[in-house]
């Protein structure tokens, strides 16, 4: 009987303490799952190379992930299915094609796709026990997002996908 009660306790701390944030970690909303990431280290990243990358970029007059409204007024219960696919996206294919002949830029390139690598198995997770629901809203905006990607070659997409970083992280931030 005892060894039963300390069994609860202890799962139920175990349970506490995965819904818990590490050290700079939040919480984020994506429909009906909740998500723990860190976004300040990622946009740390991120910064520290931003100019270099958007520098790379060949054509400033087109827009990956902003092209008509790609990431506007996404409701509610879409916002699952659509991160679920971008941080599928940007591990599959933008970070495979992100390489430059600066070995800092490829280390911080390497630390944001871990990043994105976690949260891609988490929200994967998530996917799997069908809380990830994917409306026709969500796939269009996301078949939107894969034809400005692959209208362009696969080095300069990577590229421009890698520069627009910001732009998925103030749209992740505004999470409901």
């Amino acid at each position: 009987m005892k060894g039963s009660h300390l069994f609860l306790c202890l799962l139920s701390m175990s349970c506490c303490l995965n819904l818990m944030p590490t050290a700079g970690n939040k919480i984020f909303h994506f429909g009906p799952c909740r998500v723990s990431m860190s976004v300040t280290e990622i946009r740390s990243g991120f910064t520290a190379i931003k100019a270099n990358i958007q520098a790379r970029d060949p054509i400033r007059t087109l827009s990956i992930l902003s092209y008509p409204h790609s990431l506007h007024k996404v409701k509610s219960l879409d916002r699952c299915c659509i991160t679920h696919h971008l941080f599928n996206f940007y591990v599959d294919k933008v970070f495979k094609h992100c390489k430059t002949e600066d070995s800092y830029i490829n280390r911080k390139i390497s630390s944001i796709a871990n990043s994105f690598l976690s949260m891609k198995r988490k929200l994967g997770q998530c996917h799997e026990q069908n809380k990830c629901l994917c409306g026709q809203e969500s796939d269009e905006k996301f078949k939107q997002i894969l034809a400005n990607y692959e209208g362009l070659n696969v080095t300069s997409a990577a590229i421009k996908s890698l520069g627009e970083l910001d732009i998925l992280l103030d749209w992740v931030e505004k999470s409901p």
